[in-house]
């Protein structure tokens, strides 16, 4: 008798493990459904708008799509941190504006000092975040109503300590200029921080103990305690950390416009971080996401919104698409967890 023939599909047999997929399967494996999905999604939006417009997939608009989801990018990134150990930060815009307005201030007041503005602002992010974390923890409140304290709260300082104008001009410096102009191989250097940023951050999560951790603890965070797991140290360092990464996305809202932003330029980016996040395969209940995920969601959305833009088409269309965009999110997670629908017997 001759031995039956497999196909390419079929799994393949190792001896002493467990069958392992090849082909499609393999490939679904290594790339993951919801990522296949944005894949798929991003393709499509990008032949639509570039069947369109024969300009839309130039390299010159690639590059202004890359920059503009760049601070965006850099806040749904650590949104994607915080959702997974179960929390929600809803004042990371605001968070970005209060640092852009410090970093303007203090490189004014400071003689034109750079690295001054930057530092300060990082301190001012960090603070703000680990003031968040302590609310959470120790004031014993809901990460969304605390966040949504801080979102108007931060907004406010920023305010007020810049009178609600724009604060500085720091464009004559060579280091913001870099920042928001420079180029590195060909790719903006505001393109380079958020690279960096994502990959530092995949790392953390996916190859340490802190990511493995930061795992458990929005996976189960009372299993996460017995397992001697300080939740409350864990808490506060990504807060702290989120507020860190916002005050950078905030120095480069103070490159990009050449002076410190109070609000503008730092309105409805808590809301496209949340939406990238949950496009991305962030659970919103935690313990479930990525980095590649997010990133591939924010460059769908990017990509939507610069060929809406390219289109002439009203620019409140655009709020209504991320709108619809974060409930489909929602939808789908409903779906996969097979969460009874509000208000229905079980």
């Amino acid at each position: 008798m001759t031995a039956p023939s497999t196909t390419a599909d079929q799994r393949q047999q190792v001896p002493g493990g467990p069958a392992r997929p090849t082909g499609a399967r393999a490939v679904l494996g290594a790339v993951g459904g919801q990522n296949l999905i944005l894949l798929l999604a991003l393709a499509a939006v990008l032949a639509l708008f570039g069947s369109l417009n024969l300009n839309y997939l130039g390299w010159q608009n690639i590059q202004v799509i890359a920059e503009a989801v760049t601070i965006a990018g850099l806040l749904a990134v650590v949104q994607t941190v915080v959702i997974i150990c179960g929390g929600l930060d809803i004042s990371v815009g605001s968070q970005a504006g209060l640092a852009s307005v410090v970093s303007a201030m203090v490189f004014t007041s400071t003689g034109s000092s750079a690295a001054y503005g930057i530092g300060a602002a990082v301190l001012a992010g960090a603070a703000v975040g680990l003031l968040n974390g302590v609310v959470i923890i120790y004031g014993r409140v809901n990460p969304t109503i605390a966040t949504l304290a801080g979102l108007a709260a931060y907004k406010g300082v920023a305010q007020l300590i810049s009178d609600g104008r724009a604060q500085g001009y720091v464009l004559g410096d060579p280091l913001f200029v870099f920042l928001s102009r420079g180029r590195i191989a060909g790719l903006p250097t505001m393109v380079w921080i958020l690279i960096l940023v994502a990959a530092a951050v995949h790392v953390l999560l996916t190859y340490t103990d802190i990511g493995r951790n930061i795992y458990a603890l929005g996976g189960n965070p009372t299993a996460a305690r017995l397992a001697g797991i300080d939740l409350n140290k864990y808490l506060l360092s990504v807060y702290a950390l989120t507020g860190m990464v916002a005050a950078v996305a905030g120095v480069l809202l103070t490159a990009r416009t050449g002076s410190g932003q109070p609000t503008s330029g730092s309105e409805g980016l808590e809301l496209q971080s949340i939406t990238a996040a949950a496009l991305g395969g962030c659970a919103l209940k935690g313990g479930k996401g990525g980095i590649a995920g997010t990133l591939l969601a924010v460059a769908l959305l990017g990509a939507l919104q610069n060929g809406l833009t390219v289109e002439g088409i009203n620019s409140f269309w655009q709020n209504v698409a991320q709108g619809l965009l974060l409930v489909v999110a929602v939808v789908i997670q409903q779906r996969r967890g097979r969460e009874r629908a509000v208000g229905l017997p079980a």
